[in-house]
């Protein structure tokens, strides 16, 4: 279950990617484009984005602090 979350954390936040991207060097809003500007699927894709950040940042953290490879 714990790795279905990772991967799951990870196509979002590639998709959080590749949207900025496409908005930074075309000013095209991907995401916006396929659910409307602002509507309520386009924030609730925000914001699992963003919660997905959070969430494998601090898997990283975690996995950083008890890895000894340093």
């Amino acid at each position: 279950m714990f790795n279905f979350f990772k991967w799951l954390s990870f196509g979002l936040i590639l998709i959080g990617a590749i949207n900025w991207g496409l908005l930074g060097l075309f000013g095209f809003d991907l995401v916006a484009f396929l659910f409307g500007n602002m509507t309520f699927w386009t924030r609730t894709i925000y914001i699992l984005v963003g919660i997905s950040a959070l969430i494998y940042g601090s898997m990283l953290y975690v996995c950083s602090r008890n890895s000894t490879d340093y």
